[in-house]
């Protein structure tokens, strides 16, 4: 006999194939998302689906971008740095993932499936750590480079817990970027801006993307990603 792990049956009192190994379960969504299917994007789950796209943490990083950039710099020097910046961290991987959409590499946008989100994470890190090097280079603003740098260390901390369970990027970027407007444009703003991280968590409840589990531990991932950094020297305007 060889050496797999045989099966006998009872029927024929002979070995069956060889059992088949054990692979990890992949961590997805247990509930079906409201608006996973086309047919039910409407109404309501029209509303919050185009808000979750609006808010997404690439489009927030961006305009947090052009924020930070004219708090140090004038108007069109930030605004050419915030491009620059925009275009590597947000557009860029927008772009990736609905590259990977149109081929069918990725069963939908907001990609429920972690395994789907490997690529664009690496593609985001790598037009991080490209920017970050034009940046440093080019004497970019420092308050620029700790977003960078924000960006790098938050989709490090993201691939590593979605390999083991699903976290919510959204709430993640909400966070992270009421944290950042607290430090550089002080609390009161930041006050202004918190509405928008409680209606993110509202919002990806309702659409049964996240439970209230993995909303928290991205809310928490984000508040710890910039103390962290700000401990370090970061976010100084």
């Amino acid at each position: 006999m060889g050496r797999g792990n045989l099966i006998s049956t009872p029927e024929t009192g002979s070995a069956a194939l060889p059992a088949l190994p054990v692979i990890p379960s992949v961590p997805i969504m247990k509930v079906k998302p409201r608006d996973h299917d086309i047919t039910d994007r409407v109404g309501g789950v029209r509303v919050g689906r185009l808000f979750s796209n609006l808010v997404s943490p690439p489009v927030m990083f961006a305009l947090l971008a052009l924020a930070l950039a004219w708090a140090e710099l004038p108007f069109w020097t930030g605004l050419a740095w915030a491009a620059v910046f925009g275009f590597f961290i947000s557009l860029l991987p927008i772009l990736f993932i609905a590259y990977l959409l149109h081929t069918g590499r990725v069963g939908e946008l907001h990609m429920s499936n972690t395994q789907e989100r490997r690529l664009p994470y690496l593609v985001t890190m790598c037009g991080s750590f490209l920017v970050l090097g034009l940046l440093v280079i080019f004497d970019g603003p420092p308050l620029l480079r700790c977003l960078a740098l924000l960006n790098i260390f938050t989709l490090v901390s993201l691939m590593l817990v979605n390999s083991h369970w699903l976290i919510s990027f959204h709430a993640t970027g909400a966070a992270s970027s009421v944290m950042v407007i607290g430090l550089v444009f002080g609390i009161v703003t930041a006050l202004y801006f918190l509405p928008l991280l409680f209606l993110v968590i509202l919002v990806r409840l309702y659409l049964r993307r996240h439970t209230v589990a993995q909303v928290v531990g991205g809310t928490l991932l984000g508040v710890l990603s910039v103390s962290v950094l700000s401990f370090l020297g970061c976010f100084i305007a």
